[in-house]
């Protein structure tokens, strides 16, 4: 995904300060997290049912004496003694198993993508072993791509010799951006932030919307074609993030709170589920009204069954298993929203 001589420029200590906090976990109401809430991470390793070692990411080692008359217990169970955010359980020699599968199946010339769909692969399947628990498991149910399927991916978002980029503004300026090149080898190879674009601008009116094309303009003439731009303010795309709202993001690029342009004909696959989810919704909704009332006839419980079938086939509600269709969007807010 990344070359071996890549390119990072162009941020200054502020913007890439901004850049990063856009993947800071975040309550989707808006509201500031609660300061008391449960925070690091609790990690136990056990051997053959009896726990070894129990450490605290904040707290350091902790005492076994204290956990051992009470084992085993839940990596749940365990992360809420311990007023911890989240929780593992490592069987011995489960960590040193992925390394030396990591190492025995790894190619030379395999890139940093290949790399990455190895190792996620190799530590789910010691979690399916049991081996390795993980809680909350934010992303359970979602399967691991493969290297076919994230090299089709960016070739239809982003085709070689093109590049993506990401515009936010804040008081008719612009907050943070990000461009990144895709190379002729099929890496990116630069990336490039708003330090060195900012100059290339020129006068700015004070509205985003009008001036995302100045913006752009720049980020063609330094990076090269874009070929997906996507601009916004930053309060907006940083409430996208983590609202559970169906259709939200379709909504906002609807109603020009969110400009894609260019827009990959790929991206409409992400977004028309979104609008599809959003559709579903509403529907759902009004039949089971109906049905509180006493009105649902024969033919809307068909429909309201053929929906719910539909809905799950295609990836636009959860199914019995829990698991989700493959959306990005999906995938960003369940790994950055926070109930607390």
């Amino acid at each position: 995904m990344l070359s071996t001589d890549v390119r990072f420029e162009g941020f200054t200590q502020s913007d890439w300060s901004r850049f990063l906090s856009l993947f800071r976990p975040r309550s989707p109401s808006g509201t500031e997290r609660d300061p008391d809430r449960p925070q690091g991470g609790i990690i136990a390793v056990v051997s053959e049912g009896r726990l070894r070692k129990l450490v605290h990411t904040q707290a350091g080692r902790l005492r076994l004496e204290d956990v051992a008359p009470s084992w085993p217990l839940s990596v749940e169970e365990l992360s809420r003694r311990h007023h911890a955010s989240w929780g593992m359980t490592l069987e011995v020699g489960a960590l040193e198993n992925v390394m030396e599968r990591f190492g025995a199946r790894l190619r030379r010339g395999d890139g940093l993508t290949a790399q990455l769909v190895l190792l996620v692969s190799l530590v789910r399947e010691e979690m399916l072993a049991g081996r390795i628990n993980i809680w909350p498991a934010r992303l359970s149910g979602l399967p691991v791509p493969t290297v076919g399927m994230v090299d089709t991916t960016l070739d239809a978002v982003c085709p070689r010799g093109h590049a993506i980029a990401l515009g936010l503004f804040d008081g008719g300026d612009v907050w943070t951006s990000v461009a990144l090149r895709r190379g002729r080898a099929g890496s990116f190879d630069w990336i490039l932030g708003p330090d060195e674009i900012r100059r290339d601008m020129g006068l700015l009116a004070g509205d985003w919307r009008r001036d995302y094309r100045h913006l752009a303009r720049a980020f063609d003439q330094r990076v090269g074609p874009l070929a997906m731009g996507v601009y916004a303010e930053a309060t907006t795309f940083r409430e996208l993030e983590v609202d559970p709202t169906p259709g939200a993001w379709a909504r906002a690029v609807a109603i020009r709170d969110v400009i894609l342009s260019p827009v990959p004909i790929a991206l409409a696959v992400p977004l028309g589920i979104d609008a599809g989810r959003a559709a579903f919704s509403a529907v759902r909704g009004i039949a089971e009204r109906a049905q509180g009332l006493g009105l649902v006839s024969p033919v809307l419980a068909i429909v309201r069954e053929t929906l719910g079938q539909v809905a799950t086939v295609v990836g636009l509600e959860q199914d019995a298993e829990g698991r989700f269709g493959f959306d990005p969007l999906e995938i960003l807010r369940r790994l950055l929203s926070r109930e607390k």
